[in-house]
């Protein structure tokens, strides 16, 4: 659905984005992440044809952008930035304006239906004929975003589309872009919001200083392979038993490499250590994205045996103090 290859912009001295290669496929609910002035928004601008590349090639819908924009982004929804409204003009008349300025526009009883249907999707009153001056910031998000899925497209690309909403209003639009995913829309999301994009993507791009510097399913990320915590409140007892095989320790638990968690936990309790908790290590999105955008270490998580599946997120993660 988009794929970059060397994607770079300059601006003078300035390398805002620096040989990016995203990879955002078909069905994907994909976080875009990265600290204010990393390039983001930049990024997502030139994927929808509103600045040139300096150098680099990137596919949006399988063609390649910008030559082919006027193909592509008629199937492409998009709010960055903020949405842009006539302000004097009710939200409802807005979307209409904004359908008939279009090539392939709806005729006009199916735009008044369609136009219901996106304001009710997003949580405004289809029926509202106030003028979008009189809107809260929290409305204009809904509004904008109401106008990406005007012709319901293929690929929808936001950018912070959660802003200025309430945390209610946070989550009726997470559980309207799950809808719409589960409907075959692919979603490329851009936000600061760590914890709605735990629940909300498939996998994850973290972007730093212009670089891409991470790119994963975000389930491999939050629960690495062969990392098991242990809870017990014999920990010194445990570690000296598992030796190197320990990656960290805190109070009342240790982290393990292990690829057989049931061996492990059999070689415990047959020595006498107590286990009160066992399981997968998990841990935050905003643990995984700090890691990512921290001066490269040398990695600690275990190599996987030949038979395991593969861990292509290991070199990311840090389990020592």
């Amino acid at each position: 659905m988009i794929r970059t290859r060397g994607l770079t912009k300059q601006y003078g001295a300035v390398r805002a984005v620096d040989g990016v290669g995203l990879d955002v496929r078909e069905g994907d609910v994909y976080g875009f992440l990265g600290a204010n002035g990393s390039g983001k928004t930049t990024t997502v601008r030139m994927l929808l044809g509103l600045v040139l590349p300096t150098s680099g090639a990137m596919e949006v819908l399988g063609s390649s952008m910008p030559a082919a924009r006027a193909q592509v982004l008629p199937r492409v929804g998009a709010l960055v930035e903020g949405p842009g409204a006539h302000a004097h003009l009710s939200g409802r008349t807005n979307l209409d304006l904004l359908d008939r300025a279009g090539r392939d526009r709806l005729a006009t009883g199916a735009r008044a239906e369609r136009i219901t249907e996106v304001l009710a999707e997003v949580g405004l009153d289809p029926a509202d004929r106030r003028p979008v001056r009189t809107y809260s910031l929290g409305m204009r998000q809904r509004l904008g975003l109401a106008a990406a899925l005007l012709r319901r497209p293929a690929l929808l690309v936001l950018d912070e589309p959660t802003n200025g909403l309430d945390p209610q209003g946070i989550g009726e639009i997470r559980d309207l872009l799950l809808r719409l995913n589960a409907a075959g829309t692919t979603v490329f999301l851009s936000s600061h919001l760590l914890a709605e994009v735990e629940q909300l993507c498939t996998r994850v791009g973290v972007i730093d200083r212009g670089r891409l510097v991470l790119q994963e399913p975000l389930e491999g990320l939050l629960t690495p392979p062969g990392v098991v915590a242990v809870s017990t409140p014999e920990t010194g007892r445990a570690a000296s038993l598992l030796g190197r095989r320990v990656l960290g320790a805190e109070p009342g638990r240790l982290l393990v490499e292990s690829w057989d968690p049931a061996a492990l936990n059999a070689e415990l309790v047959g020595a006498g250590v107590p286990v009160t908790a066992f399981g997968p290590w998990r841990r935050e999105l905003e643990q995984v994205v700090r890691e990512a955008t921290a001066v490269r270490r040398d990695p600690v998580l275990p190599d996987p045996p030949e038979d395991a599946a593969p861990a292509g997120t290991r070199e990311y993660l840090s389990t020592r103090p």
